[in-house]
């Protein structure tokens, strides 16, 4: 569990390199970008706390405590499934 733990811990630090460089920034979405892209297929009517929304609101002011929260869960599951892929992997061989 404590592997989880830190991986989630670096899930919410990158989260805002990860924002920037998909192109959610502080002034908006980057034309051209994946985050452009990712805009598109929403047909112009973004949802609140979809995949986009929450991205662009850590691209513009960084990760809140919902956010961070969110984040942190997401990678803690994350990294619990890699693990346990991995172990089961290893019964394989």
């Amino acid at each position: 569990m404590v592997g989880a733990a830190t991986c989630a811990a670096a899930a919410v630090a990158a989260a805002p390199v990860v924002a920037t460089a998909l192109g959610f920034g502080a002034a908006g979405i980057v034309a051209g970008t994946p985050a452009a892209w990712m805009m598109s297929t929403y047909g112009g009517s973004v949802a609140a706390g979809s995949a986009v929304a929450t991205l662009q609101s850590i691209g513009a002011v960084g990760v809140t405590a919902k956010t961070a929260a969110t984040v942190y869960a997401a990678g803690a599951m994350y990294c619990c499934a890699g693990a346990r892929s991995a172990e089961q992997l290893k019964k394989r061989v």
